[in-house]
């Protein structure tokens, strides 16, 4: 067994994507520049969109955080996401999931210029991923295509089950797995809450992509031997015997499947990390004009 090592991973690709930055502000005299909306004060959100700041910043790009309470209309948030998109000066736009129930996601996501839909959930960037065309793929799926190759891993003819069908990963990383690309060519088999007998399909599995949410869902009884297994899966439980007070598991019950397996992302210190990576290098490409002119 070895480790697909999200932390060492995403370390270097920071220190490439910094030095595009510096390239970028030397020849223009501007910084890629990233605007997080954050709705509310949940504690997951507010974790995650520091994360997304403190490392825009790391790499040398402008970051702006726009904050709203819980009560901001529909309405006053989607004039908002007007704004940024008509700034000449912002190359990507995220607005932070989950919103109060009484604001419509697709409608937010739909309304964010796909040409500064660094998330790459707009319906023109899947339509233009499915098609294998220029385009912000989602983060998540991005990061984790970016460490299959950086490890090479051989995808080609391969078996690839995605377990989990959210629009957010597993959609568009069975997609993303079965394009004519590196990585890429593999027969996909997707697999969710309604697929009778998960295990059937998933110990035929090559290369193993879990993003289902429930903590050690898969078992060792349910991969061979060799497999490659990505785990997506973030379930934070409290805990008296770490520093923050909670911690951290996947969606595969790691200690009992890594012996099986060939190559497998720890949780944390995996997938996460590598989110971060894809959000940064859909803004560099936007910054750079590489998908729309």
């Amino acid at each position: 067994m070895q480790l697909l090592d999200g932390k060492y991973l995403s370390e270097k690709l920071k220190v490439e994507i910094a030095e595009a930055a510096a390239k970028i502000l030397n020849e223009t005299g501007r910084q890629p520049h990233l605007v997080a909306v954050l709705v509310g004060h949940d504690g997951g959100s507010e974790t995650y969109v520091a994360s997304k700041i403190k490392n825009c910043e790391k790499v040398g790009f402008k970051s702006t955080l726009v904050r709203f309470e819980d009560d901001v209309t529909e309405d006053e948030l989607l004039l908002k996401v007007e704004e940024l998109n008509a700034d000449a000066d912002i190359d990507g736009i995220i607005v932070q999931l989950p919103l109060p129930k009484h604001i419509d996601p697709e409608k937010v996501t739909e309304r964010i210029d796909h040409r500064k839909d660094v998330d790459g959930f707009h319906p023109v960037n899947l339509g233009r991923m499915q098609r294998n065309l220029p385009s912000f793929i989602p983060a998540t799926p991005y990061g984790i295509t970016l460490m299959l190759k950086e490890y090479g891993i051989e995808t080609a003819g391969k078996h690839c089950v995605v377990v989990g069908r959210s629009n957010i990963v597993g959609s568009p990383m069975s997609i993303l797995m079965a394009r004519n690309t590196t990585p890429g060519n593999c027969t996909v088999t997707i697999c969710h809450s309604r697929t009778p007998d998960i295990k059937k399909f998933t110990l035929d599995a090559d290369i193993l992509i879990v993003a289902i949410g429930k903590k050690n869902f898969i078992t060792a009884d349910m991969v061979k031997d060799g497999v490659v297994v990505i785990d997506v899966g973030m379930n934070r439980e409290t805990s008296a015997l770490t520093k923050s007070g909670f911690k951290l598991y996947g969606d595969v019950d790691f200690d009992n499947v890594a012996p099986k397996a060939s190559w497998i992302t720890p949780v944390p210190g995996g997938v996460g990390l590598m989110t971060i990576i894809g959000l940064l290098k859909n803004t560099l490409a936007s910054a750079n004009k590489e998908v729309y002119n």
